[in-house]
């Protein structure tokens, strides 16, 4: 499944809805990418499954790439 992960770059700031970034990952659940992220020193704000419908629209994006873990 694909996952679209909105977060912060610095997890030590309030967060502010205009410096919000987006990535995605394919990944079983929730869990494993909270994993898989947590050397990274980000603020993760919200974890979202992508159904078919909205990765098609996703993929409209030119800033869409998908990570595996």
């Amino acid at each position: 499944m694909i996952f679209k992960i909105l977060y912060q770059d610095n997890k030590n700031e309030v967060p502010v809805r205009e410096n919000t970034r987006t990535m995605y990952y394919q990944a079983e659940n929730e869990r494993e990418i909270r994993k898989a992220l947590k050397e990274r020193e980000i603020n993760i704000e919200y974890i979202q499954p992508l159904n078919e419908e909205h990765l098609v629209y996703e993929k409209q994006s030119e800033n869409f790439i998908v990570e595996n873990l």
